[in-house]
């Protein structure tokens, strides 16, 4: 994919970039993949830490992981019986920290949008 200026480039590659890029943040959309992204920001945890920290299943998160591990944002290594997992590539917390950014700035505007309620289940 090219970068978000490319993005605005060429007609053709136009339409297939953002659909990429709209893919890419469909796994940062959702509030519990976005809670295990925050969590690996900080490093490598087993399944079993990050489902202690939500509060969720562990087939539900293991079925956030496996999304997150197709799209490439997280990768896995087994020891034993246990998973770990961790983020793939650094820019995965840049655009984290980057949304940390920006919500800083435009918090009370993203709150108050009409356009978009987030699911009302936390961590479902």
């Amino acid at each position: 994919m090219t970068d978000m200026i490319g993005v605005m480039g060429a007609t053709d590659d136009r339409s297939n970039d953002v659909a990429v890029a709209a893919k890419l943040f469909c796994g940062f959309g959702d509030r519990t993949r976005l809670s295990i992204l925050r969590l690996l920001a900080d490093g490598e945890r087993r399944v079993t830490d990050i489902v202690e920290a939500l509060g969720a299943s562990q087939a539900n998160i293991s079925g956030h992981l496996k999304c997150l591990r197709d799209c490439g944002l997280v990768v896995d290594r087994r020891s034993g019986r246990e998973a770990f997992y961790r983020i793939a590539h650094s820019e995965v917390v840049d655009v984290l920290r980057s949304a940390e950014r920006l919500l800083a700035v435009t918090d009370t505007g993203i709150e108050l949008c009409p356009n978009y309620e987030p699911d009302a289940q936390a961590l479902s």
